[in-house]
């Protein structure tokens, strides 16, 4: 065994890759903090959209049968406008062959423009009672509505019974109204009309608190004389019927411009008006009613008419302030999630196909894979029986080294060991010479450089190696015997230029190494088979991997560019004409990050690191040859499968709560459960392929609540950074070097 030691001068000032990784330090918190906002403000969007289809907080209860004796008969007995001046109920009639056309329910897209239509051309003015969830949603219409001169009213925000809410509900339903009407059209209104209400006869005991209370904070509640029942689409001549009022009286007429299809409304409308101007009757708004019966004395008191408003419109107010600003903000607000979640809504069904194709196409090619390379006849080439070069790059590996020796010493393939200390301050080299000397080999180097990082280290390695053929591992990871000779096998293609191994989790009996162990089987090893079948291999483990020497140094050894290092010459080696394999049956064992936050720093850096290097190699899109064909193949199979489509797949969950809590909780667990099912089948599969034992899987559903979740965050953290421009320098995480030989070894 020999050593090198690498000279040692005055102290350096910081690298450039450490100054880096100092500023790439300071600026990780904001972006944890940013894509948790992001987290944030999709759930708010969300939110918003359910709240305005009343998916979130909808109340579907409709009171009906309730008493009214605590009603005044002047009430029960009155006219269809009920008012509170100086606090005294009060009720006003709508004068003789006068109507007041009132449509509730709206705007709505397709139907309210057609009525506007209609009634411009007859020079007829009506009130709108609009539902505040429909305003924010359609703007325009409102606007275009008051500004033909029509009148609009309050239909609450989400179209609830406000006899079965609280004050503080109530008080909100309206308040938002408001707010929606103030963005929309620039106005306020003092018109109320409760959704489920009729004539005045109707009001109960539950519902008269309410409207002496909006009463009191200065709203006129309107009500109806005539109600054209259109609603129930009994046919265009019923409706004109049930519309029109009885010898001469004039009414509060009631029809809708929305809350489902109004075809026969829009139908009978002109026919209608028609109707009732040959008899003579002229149409007006709630607020001309009230002006007209002022005029007549009916009432006292006299009505406030809104800043530039007409008589039609008097009961609008100018919105002014902090309503006006809240309400344009509301329409914003409103814009942004009537955009965001039929987005979402298209990216989830483009994500779920794509995640089930994925399945699909690696249990087909996987199970090809199996079955190509272990059959009786398959074989490499000649055994490939010449020594290699095994690298251990190691920075700190105290706990590991030993062991890391221990199981190279029982290999059954002549090898050289070649271990570079990355300037450990831990005695790494001191026990690493130790332990060579305790196990009798003499085939052992200990390289000792300043640290440099990872990548510096494997080049060092590969320009100290004395074979042709170089195996790299981990600091942290054991070799079954017979690895090393499975793995230089593919060799004897002159074809092939590197090999990917066969990692395993050695420390799977925690929950968070569990976990692992079914990405690990699952994820890794069946895109690996699926990969090579496509020659398109995007990475070779750093725990296990084996290159032609020559094949390294063509490409320029292992770069510094990207922290993905092994990703990076993986690629590099495709676009050198190079064919990367798997080889299922060289087996390493090594330990994974054992607390969430070493797992969250090993993924951050693997998921940036492949970020990097996909954007390093992106000129291979447009490549010929080799080169091209990871460009075409395998460059978009792994930005879809390994970036878009995990970026997006938190939709998934975030919709399935959604539907849960707000839509219909059975109907989404059942999908929830299907999914589970076909990825526990996939799981299952590939358990069967490397013959490991199905009791893990029992961890899997809490892996897809827990585990998935942190992945796909630390995902979106890794795209925060690389869109930011961020760097990363190469973490060490913490060992136990509980890892001591391989777990199921033969």
């Amino acid at each position: 065994m020999t050593t090198t030691t690498s000279s040692r001068g005055r102290r350096r000032a910081p690298s450039k890759v450490q100054r880096a990784a100092g500023k790439a330090a300071a600026l990780q918190k904001p972006r944890v903090i940013l894509a948790l906002l992001l987290l944030l403000a999709l759930t708010s969007i969300m939110l918003l959209d359910g709240y305005l289809r009343a998916e979130v907080g909808g109340d579907q209860r409709v009171r009906s049968g309730a008493s009214s004796n605590k009603v005044p008969d002047e009430i029960l007995d009155g006219g269809p406008i009920v008012t509170f001046r100086g606090g005294q109920a009060t009720t006003l009639s709508v004068p003789e062959k006068t109507i007041a056309l009132t449509f509730d329910d709206g705007p709505n897209p397709t139907y309210t423009p057609q009525v506007l239509k209609i009634l411009e051309k007859y020079d007829v003015p009506a009130t709108f009672f609009v539902v505040g969830s429909m305003v924010s949603r359609y703007p325009g219409i409102v606007k275009d509505l008051i500004e033909q001169g029509n009148e609009v009213g309050i239909h609450t925000f989400t179209h609830v019974d406000l006899s079965y809410q609280s004050d503080a509900r109530i008080k909100r339903e309206m308040t938002q109204t408001q707010l929606a009407l103030a963005g929309a059209a620039g106005i306020t209104t003092t018109l109320f009309r409760a959704p489920y209400s009729s004539e005045t006869d109707a009001i109960d005991n539950y519902s008269w608190p309410v409207y002496k209370k909006l009463g009191e904070e200065g709203f006129t509640s309107v009500f109806i004389d005539t109600d054209s029942d259109d609603w129930k689409q009994p046919g265009v001549s019923k409706i004109i019927k049930g519309a029109t009022p009885s010898k001469n009286k004039g009414a509060s007429v009631l029809f809708h411009d929305a809350g489902g299809v109004r075809e026969q409304t829009v139908k009978a409308l002109p026919t209608y008006i028609e109707k009732m101007k040959a008899k003579g009757y002229t149409f007006t708004t709630i607020s001309g009613v009230i002006q007209q019966q002022e005029a007549s004395g009916q009432q006292p008191g006299t009505t406030q008419p809104g800043t530039g408003a007409s008589n039609l419109q008097a009961a609008h107010r100018t919105a002014t302030g902090a309503t006006l600003y809240e309400g344009k903000a509301l329409i914003v607000a409103v814009a942004v999630a009537e955009w965001t979640v039929p987005t979402l809504s298209v990216g989830l069904m483009i994500v779920g196909v794509a995640v089930i194709g994925r399945f699909g196409m690696m249990l087909i090619l996987a199970r090809r894979h199996y079955r190509q390379r272990n059959k009786r006849r398959f074989s490499w080439g000649p055994p490939v029986t010449r020594p290699v070069s095994v690298i251990v790059p190691a920075y700190n590996e105290k706990e590991c080294i030993a062991n890391t020796l221990e199981s190279l010493a029982k290999s059954t393939h002549p090898i050289e060991i070649i271990i570079v200390d990355d300037g450990s301050s831990d005695g790494t080299s001191e026990i690493a010479r130790s332990a060579a000397d305790k196990l009798g080999m003499r085939n052992v180097r200990v390289i000792r450089q300043e640290n440099a990082g990872k990548p510096a280290a494997l080049n060092n390695g590969v320009r100290s190696a004395s074979f042709d053929i170089v195996v790299m591992m981990d600091g942290d990871t054991v070799f079954e015997p017979d690895t090393v000779r499975q793995l230089v096998e593919p060799f004897a293609d002159p074809g092939i230029g590197a090999v990917a191994g066969n990692a395993k989790v050695g420390n799977r009996n925690t929950v968070i190494g569990a976990w692992q162990h079914i990405e690990y089987v699952m994820g890794f090893n069946l895109d690996r088979r699926m990969y090579d079948l496509l020659r398109c291999m995007p990475t070779i483990p750093g725990a296990i991997g084996a290159f032609r020497r020559e094949a390294v140094l063509e490409v320029g050894g292992m770069s510094e560019d990207t922290l993905a290092e092994d990703t990076d010459i993986t690629i590099a080696m495709h676009r050198a004409g190079w064919r990367v394999v798997y080889q299922e049956h060289a087996r390493a064992w090594t330990e994974a990050p054992g607390s969430l936050k070493q797992l969250w720093s090993q993924r951050y850096r693997w998921s940036y690191g492949t970020m990097q290097a996909l954007w390093k190699h992106r000129k291979s899109l447009t490549d010929k040859g080799p080169s091209g064909r990871f460009g075409r193949v395998g460059m978009p199979l792994v930005v879809i499968f390994q970036i878009i489509t995990p970026v997006f797949a938190p939709l998934i969950d975030v919709f399935t709560v959604y539907s849960m809590i707000f839509v219909d909780f059975k109907a989404a667990l059942l999908a929830w459960l299907a999914v589970l099912g076909v990825q526990l089948f996939c799981a299952a599969y590939a358990f069967r392929l490397d013959r490991e034992q199905y009791r893990y899987l029992l961890m899997m559903p809490l892996q897809q609540l827990a585990y998935r979740q942190m992945m796909y965050l630390v995902l979106i953290h890794s795209c925060i950074t690389a869109l930011t421009g961020g760097r990363l320098r190469w973490q060490k995480l913490k060992r136990t070097g509980e890892v001591g030989t391989p777990a199921g070894a033969s």
